[in-house]
């Protein structure tokens, strides 16, 4: 199914989408918060009132919240964490932890810290009892909240603002920007059919309950802020908000309290900086893209300096003023990089259902979040990824921590497809906006240029290939099923969750062919979108829609770390026909692609299914007869294959000749003949 899918609108079309999917209950949740920043001593108060229902068969005697930021602390379970990982030295001998946490929490002063701290807190009126620990507030309720019912809890709490170490925080000194507001109030556990996720703040990822935010945040007037939601009182904030065209209605006094509304979405983030600049596009029948970029000429005049004398004259003549329109261009790039990808993305993997999207300048990498990034540079392929973490995470909801390979690695897959899209592009079908908002993309470009690895083009995922490849030979590769933050080396979980998801997705196309899995894709999203999935729901789709069994690919390639290696064994006539030995060297039963060459340069794919499939792939070769054998029992370490003609008509053998297919040794999988 590659047809374009159109976007849909908020509200009843919505919830008509819910209705449509796979039946699995799930909370809800509906936040009011008031912040007011004191940018000043980086701290701030907030008040916030949480609907809560309980849409569970259970009865719940307790409720957990997060409070991310107390992982900030000196002695935090994060910051021992990240030292006793440094311990472990591995790529060129290099410390094993993230670079950019490493010891430094253990060096934060007091005023940079981090905090979260409950004031009060109460559930329908009636003050509740509570446990600190750490990064998990555990609220031991006074009166059960039953099935089926809804609870209302209201909290006072007070923050402060850590310096960035990781993901949030202030005055990151790479990029300038004062505000990276992320995981900044406290947030209710998810309770799902697995029970509670009280999971403390190690390290990664995250995983949250669908519901509807009204945010309002107080601060200098002088402050430009971006980031989940819609700006409800945009004419009396400007800031480039405004509708085009229009004068503001700005409030008195020294600050202004922004309006921000989010529906079904799980998380909510924002960002703060008095030199944001900000940029906007308006997709046609679309959601509108918001770019703000850190601009103050004092920080772009040491980024300038901080660059060697060489590189200042080849790439900018040895001018400031061209590093800057450089600078600027480039993030002008990432807003209409995004109007060009955006239909290319729908009709490949489903439709963007909300009214906007931001990047935003900030953070310590890239970082994902309903409706927004934060990216710490204009590199377009973070920028790509990180918007494709909507679909793969802010639409579908995958507990990243037990499943961060779906994550991590599914948008990795559909980054690679995304960046080769957009390099391909070889006709610019755009306009310019009348409103001066920038270019508008009308449709996709067929004209882009895509690898074609049925005809030996190089496959656009090799990268994440080789990466696995490293880990499996390592001897650091862990299952995929690991937690997140329980992997023993920062670099095992990197190629796992990032590589080695990115394989089984493009692999799985190998499996079922590449049109079918491409189907997967659109049937998965359409039906668990706002469902928090798991591995056997994606499967159980893939199933359906490929009429094959696979449950196997989820036991060897997820659930182990065994790994695949086949090879040509032996070839031998037999009268005017050819023998060819197969030979399985690992452990890991795949299907077989063994693609026949013959001096006339006509084409015979052998294709094996594998036994437990109970079922087979269609040809995926152009101008090659399809030739369907048995299935391969995979007991058997050895497989023979008939070839209808004699070995000297022969030209190569080669298995896979796709490269889909995760072979560790390559080197026994292809053969030449010289006749």
């Amino acid at each position: 199914m590659r047809k374009h899918i159109l976007l849909f609108v908020m509200g009843c079309s919505m919830v008509a989408g819910l209705q449509a999917q796979a039946d699995r209950w799930q909370q809800r949740v509906k936040y009011s918060m008031d912040i007011n920043m004191d940018v000043t001593t980086n701290r701030f108060t907030g008040s916030q009132k949480l609907e809560y229902v309980n849409n569970s068969p259970d009865t719940l005697k307790r409720v957990f919240y997060h409070m991310y930021w107390n992982a900030f602390q000196p002695g935090s379970m994060m910051d021992v964490r990240s030292r006793e990982l440094g311990k472990g030295l591995y790529t060129r001998n290099q410390p094993d932890w993230d670079g950019r946490v490493r010891d430094r929490i253990l060096n934060l002063k007091p005023d940079e810290i981090g905090y979260q701290k409950v004031n009060s807190l109460t559930m329908n009126g009636v003050k509740q009892e509570y446990i600190m620990h750490e990064t998990i507030l555990e609220v031991v309720l006074s009166k059960p909240i039953l099935p089926k019912s809804k609870v209302v809890f209201d909290m006072n709490f007070e923050a402060q603002v850590p310096l960035q170490i990781r993901r949030s925080g202030r005055d990151n000194p790479s990029t300038g920007v004062r505000y990276s507001m992320s995981q900044w109030y406290p947030k209710i556990a998810e309770y799902d059919y697995e029970g509670w996720h009280a999971d403390p703040y190690i390290a990664r990822e995250f995983y949250g309950v669908w519901g509807d935010f009204d945010v309002n945040i107080t601060i200098d007037k002088s402050y430009t802020l971006g980031g989940t939601g819609y700006l409800s009182n945009a004419q009396q904030i400007g800031h480039g908000y405004e509708a085009p065209g229009t004068k503001t209605t700005p409030a008195g006094g020294d600050k202004l309290t922004w309006k921000f509304t989010a529906p079904n979405v799980h998380d909510f983030m924002w960002a703060a900086d008095p030199d944001y600049k900000h940029i906007s596009r308006q997709i046609v029948n679309g959601p509108t893209i918001h770019v703000l970029y850190k601009k103050n000429d004092e920080h772009l005049k040491g980024l300038y300096a901080a660059l060697s004398a060489t590189v200042q004259n080849n790439n900018f003549g040895g001018k400031f003023e061209n590093f800057v329109k450089d600078y600027e261009a480039k993030w002008a790039e990432v807003a209409d990089a995004a109007v060009t990808v955006l239909p290319f993305i729908e009709s490949k993997f489903g439709a963007y259902p909300y009214k906007q999207y931001s990047f935003i300048h900030g953070g310590d990498g890239g970082m994902e979040y309903p409706m927004a990034t934060l990216i710490y540079s204009s590199s377009l392929g973070t920028a790509f990824h990180e918007w494709m973490h909507s679909w793969y995470q802010m639409l579908l909801g995958t507990n990243e921590l037990e499943y961060c390979w779906m994550d991590e690695g599914f948008t990795s897959y559909a980054e690679s497809l995304v960046s080769e899209y957009y390099r391909g592009v070889t006709k610019k079908s755009v306009e310019q906006s009348t409103t001066g908002t920038g270019p508008r993309k009308k449709s996709i470009d067929q004209n882009y240029k895509k690898a074609d690895i049925f005809a030996g083009d190089a496959n656009p995922h090799e990268d994440a290939y080789q990466s696995y490849f490293a880990l499996a030979k390592s001897g650091l590769e862990e299952p995929l099923t690991t937690h997140a933050d329980h992997y023993e080396t920062n670099r095992a979980y990197g190629a796992a969750a990032y590589s080695k998801g990115e394989v089984f997705m493009e692999q799985l196309g190998y499996i079922v062919g590449a049109p079918v899995r491409d189907q997967i894709l659109h049937e998965y999203y359409n039906t668990w979108r706002f469902k928090h999935p798991n591995v056997n729901d994606l499967l159980r789709v893939a199933e359906k829609e490929s009429n094959m069994q696979l449950g196997w690919y989820r036991e060897y390639f997820v659930n182990t770390t065994k790994t695949i290696n086949y090879g040509i064994d032996s070839i031998w006539s037999e009268g005017n026909k050819t023998k060819v030995r197969l030979k399985r060297l690992g452990k890991f039963p795949m299907p077989i692609d063994l693609m026949v060459v013959y001096k006339d340069g006509s084409k015979h794919l052998q294709y094996i299914p594998v036994s437990f499939m109970y079922g087979a792939k269609a040809n995926e070769y152009a101008n090659t007869e399809f030739v369907k054998h048995a299935a391969w029992p995979w007991t058997n370490p050895t497989y023979e294959v008939l070839i209808d003609k004699p070995m000297t008509e022969l030209k190569s053998l080669e298995i896979d000749p796709s490269q889909r297919l995760a072979d560790v040794d390559k080197s026994n999988n292809r053969l030449e003949f010289k006749w």
